[in-house]
């Protein structure tokens, strides 16, 4: 990516940004690729690196452990290994096998369903393998201290056995000395010590003489001698002669050991390189959970779609101590390119601007950034900007020259796929003579297809951007009764400086206001009014569609309850009208079977019987009169316990009885000659002359 000037990047912050990223780094090389962090203009690229950053982000917002815990530096040692007769140390061959284990580690982590799952991550050990034979190799010789083993070749362990036995044969024979030396008075309180690899005796000085043997050295007050006895000297040759065989038999197998890994040196570099790969991916996890980073949608398109938009460093900031961010929405596309953004001083315009800029720079390096997931960003390949004062000493330039100079670039080399900021366009100048050519720069820039965000007080420019296709308006809010910025951006009108509210309010005389305000050109301060009044309407208004959402939802959430509830008394009338009809196949059941029971002893009586027209007689009464005497007899018994009769013309809401039934239920209606009469939930209409008047039982006389 283009930038201009060279100091874009330090003018949005960027540098800033990856000093957070550098600060969540452990490994040299995730360090170095956030200092010299790459900002990408190929979608492929950016959108990797975005999905990779993701899903390690939702590894950590899970919990779930990823084994990248090896975090050494091993360049060094990897590029001695790929040179011809190095040789490493047993603590370097210790380092190399971590490092594969922790590679077999991730291997392991991505077998089964975690490579579907997380796809950009596992894309970092796509094309690479797992070798075992490398901690194969260093677990036959290098113990878990970083030591040769003995077993690394029948030479050393000969030789180590050699001088184990010289030691102890050394240690019986020195032991011997010390103590006769010690009954005679000669030796010092240290007894002995080891010079220049040799095993010698602390002696008093005034009794070097006594003792046969080298004198190795004297202490710093010259009371103590250090002596080598004539008896041990054979020994301490024998055993310092095999420790130097044993150093040559380590060196030797060190170096073959080298040898055989040089043979991995690329693939261990690869190693290396993924961990500090996953190191950098883990980097940015934790600087999205910290900045509350989102993955956006992408395109090729210059374009810029942000909801809730966060300056990060500024979220950082807010959030240490404890304060609130409003966030920005921006829409800038082929029909809106250029943002005209207006307002009182201190009310956020630079501050939106860097927003911006700085968000679409992290977002093409792969950073996830602190915007609503819906927002979309296109890809730009030039970023132009021009903030603050840019006063040229060097080229004796004042900061209007300067200001043109810059323009002049901009409006050379600015195109479709340029993305610019412009804070206080056209000052430094006279007001007229700069909003006029503030005017064509605008013209311009939207003629090459770019796509900016402009701020600026000048009046011609609001007028401008409402009537020029391509350029639209926006005003930084303000709230005039408490003179506050409220740092929220609102799209589509221009907005106030608030010169003359902020001189009333800071107290300044009113006879200078009102000087002031003669001298301004009648319709400059009624448009500058009207904008100030628009914008407190459009504020009252902001609240109004607030309160009304907030009712909305409230009559959402009764309406919700409501149908809950008539959906609980459905459910329950459903339930009860089922029981009832259960109730009358339950009483059917057992009439059936009891029907059957007495069909089958009458077929009984039938064949013992001589007079055949009795049980003829006794089948007719039970097939055409017993099921509904039984019946009427049932309901009778159930009515009396309950009811009493009580006669008299039914009206509607009487409790009455229907004589050929003897059931109980509530006059609705009267129809002429006939009634409508409820029965639990079910309505049915019958005769009015078959229906009594009843009245329920009192309690006492039901029970007994």
């Amino acid at each position: 990516m283009k930038f201009f000037p060279e100091s874009a990047l330090t003018q949005l912050e960027f540098g800033k940004v990856k000093a957070l990223l550098a600060a969540h780094c452990k490994t040299d090389y995730a360090v170095e690729k956030s200092n010299n962090l790459r900002i990408h203009t190929r979608r492929e690229f950016i959108e990797l690196e975005l999905s990779q950053s993701y899903e390690f982000k939702l590894l950590l917002q899970n919990a779930m452990h990823f084994p990248n815990d090896y975090t050494l530096n091993l360049a060094r040692e990897l590029k001695l290994l790929g040179i011809p007769g190095a040789v490493l140390k047993g603590e370097d061959f210790l380092e190399i096998r971590r490092l594969a284990e922790n590679i077999k580690d991730i291997f392991r982590w991505f077998d089964g369903e975690r490579k579907l799952a997380y796809p950009s991550l596992a894309k970092v050990i796509e094309h690479t393998h797992y070798e075992k034979a490398i901690i194969s190799l260093i677990d036959v010789i290098i113990d878990e201290n970083g030591n040769v083993k003995d077993s690394a070749s029948e030479e050393l362990a000969n030789i180590r056995m050699s001088l184990y036995r010289k030691r102890n044969e050394l240690r019986r024979v020195f032991d011997r000395i010390v103590s006769k030396l010690g009954k005679s008075g000669y030796v010092a309180e240290t007894e002995e010590a080891f010079l220049n690899g040799r095993r010698v005796i602390a002696i008093f000085a005034e009794n070097k003489r006594q003792v046969k043997g080298i004198l190795h050295g004297e202490s710093d007050t010259r009371r103590t001698s250090f002596i080598e006895p004539e008896e041990t000297i054979a020994l301490n040759n024998d055993v310092f002669s095999l420790e130097h065989a044993e150093g040559r038999e380590v060196y030797r197998i060190l170096r073959e050991l080298t040898a055989k890994l040089s043979g991995y040196a690329s693939l261990l570099t690869d190693y290396h390189n993924i961990i500090g790969e996953y190191d950098f991916i883990l980097a940015k996890a934790k600087l999205a959970v910290d900045v509350n980073g989102n993955f956006p949608l992408l395109n090729d398109k210059a374009h810029v779609h942000l909801k809730e938009a966060f300056h990060p460093l500024l979220f950082l900031y807010n959030k240490k101590n404890k304060k609130p961010t409003i966030p920005t929405n921006i829409e800038l596309d082929e029909k809106n390119r250029i943002l005209v953004i207006s307002g009182p001083n201190a009310g956020g315009k630079t501050v939106t601007l860097k927003t911006v800029g700085l968000l679409q720079l992290m977002i093409q390096s792969g950073l996830l950034i602190p915007v609503h997931p819906n927002s979309e960003l296109g890809i730009f390949k030039q970023i132009m900007i021009h903030i603050g004062d840019t006063q040229s000493l060097e080229f004796e330039l004042s900061t209007y020259s300067s200001h043109l100079m810059n323009m002049k670039y901009f409006m050379e080399n600015a195109n479709g796929k340029t993305l610019f900021f412009i804070d206080e366009l056209g000052s430094g100048s006279d007001p007229n003579l700069g909003g006029a050519f503030a005017e064509v720069i605008l013209e311009e820039l939207v003629r090459k297809h770019s796509l900016g965000i402009v701020t600026t007080h000048y009046l011609n420019l609001k007028v401008m951007a409402n009537k020029t296709p391509g350029i639209i308006n926006g005003a930084m809010a303000f709230d005039e009764k408490h003179l506050l910025p409220l740092y929220k951006l609102i799209v589509g009108k221009p907005g106030s400086s608030y010169t003359f509210s902020i001189a009333e309010r800071i107290g300044l005389e009113p006879r200078l206001i009102s000087r002031a305000r003669t001298l301004v050109d009648e319709d400059h301060f009624r448009l500058d009014k009207l904008l100030n009044r628009t914008e407190q309407d459009l504020q009252n208004i902001e609240k109004e569609k607030k309160e009304l959402n907030k009712l909305m939802k409230e009559n959402e959430r009764l309406k919700k309850e409501m149908e809950t509830l008539i959906h609980k008394e459905k459910h329950k009338q459903q339930v009860e009208l089922l029981t009832q009809q259960n109730k009358i196949s339950e009483d059917r059941i057992v009439y059936l079977k009891e029907m059957e029971r007495k069909l089958k002893q009458i077929i009984f009586d039938w064949r013992k019987a001589e007079n055949k027209n009795e049980v003829i007689k006794q089948m007719q009464t039970l097939l055409f009169n017993q099921k509904e005497k039984q019946v009427n007899e049932k309901v009778k018994k159930k009515f009396d316990l309950k009811f009493t009769e009580i006669g008299g013309e039914a009206k509607v809401g009487d409790k009455v009885m229907m004589k050929k039934n003897h059931q109980v239920g509530i006059l609705k209606e009267l129809r002429g000659k006939k009634a409508v009469v409820q029965l639990g939930l079910v309505l049915i209409t019958v005769e009015a002359n078959d229906l009594t008047v009843v009245k329920d039982k009192p309690q006492e006389e039901e029970v007994k």
